[in-house]
């Protein structure tokens, strides 16, 4: 008797051992606030793309299922290898500055980072962090494998044109250094006005009014030419006018005698 009496307490010891421990577990599950993280891409990124050189952003969508005011805290992520989950780089980690979450709040959250990877597959990797008082939890956004991609060349790109400018500058500049150094302009003779030589020797004149014609510019031999037949013809005129008057006086005399 007395041994069922204490096999008895024993098993009202262990039941009631057991009941409080699940009710313990219970109220520490119940304690944990229920919220909810999604991560979408844009809907003009239906692949799942990111984008080197560019800024990519993420829509968090964040609901707060629980009975109980929240806090946010940050939302951050990284890049692991998609078969290893070997880090590959840590992403921005945004903080939100204690925003209330209130309870049974949805909200959406753009999550926006910069992409300089190796293209190729990786597995993004996003999550939310907020919390209860002292306690602070971590709730899965997105795990997913995602494509990283270089960014399409475009010829109306300021970057670029800035880029093909600078270069063009630099390699005219350089050839027209190299071209100055190998092949240096010819300079121009300065040509000298021909000097008139003084003639060789004494110019003597050929008669009374006689001169050397190879000394007088054309022009003016052709002007004294004009003048001189001219004279000539004057000149010829008063000699038969004197030779006429010496013929008439001599008859005259002759008619005297």
């Amino acid at each position: 008797m007395r041994f069922a009496a204490f096999f008895g307490a024993g098993l009202s010891l262990a039941s009631l051992f057991s009941a409080v421990a699940s009710v313990a577990a219970e109220e520490a599950f119940v304690r944990d606030p229920e919220v909810i993280a999604t991560a979408t891409f844009p809907e003009d990124n239906t692949f799942n793309h990111i984008v080197n050189g560019q800024k990519n952003t993420i829509t968090i969508t964040l609901e707060n299922k629980s009975n109980q005011n929240l806090t946010l805290l940050s939302v951050a992520g990284s890049l692991t290898h998609p078969d290893t989950n070997a880090l590959v780089k840590n992403l921005t980690s945004i903080p939100f500055g204690n925003v209330l979450l209130a309870e049974k709040l949805k909200i959406n959250i753009p999550y926006t980072f910069y992409s300089q990877f190796k293209p190729g597959d990786h597995r993004l990797n996003i999550w939310v962090q907020h919390s209860d008082g002292d306690k602070v939890y971590t709730v899965d956004a997105y795990e997913s494998v995602i494509t990283v991609i270089e960014a399409p060349l475009s010829i109306f790109d300021l970057k670029m044109l800035s880029t093909y400018l600078i270069v063009l500058a630099i390699l005219g500049g350089a050839g027209y250094y190299t071209y100055r150094t190998l092949a240096p302009p010819k300079k121009k003779s300065k040509k000298t006005p021909a000097q008139v030589s003084a003639p060789v020797g004494t110019v003597t004149a050929t008669g009374a009014g006689g001169y050397q014609e190879e000394w007088i510019p054309e022009h003016h031999l052709k002007k004294a030419k004009k003048s001189a037949g001219g004279a000539t013809s004057g000149t010829s005129a008063d000699e038969l006018s004197g030779a006429e008057l010496s013929a008439t006086e001599g008859r005259r005399r002759k008619g005297k005698k």
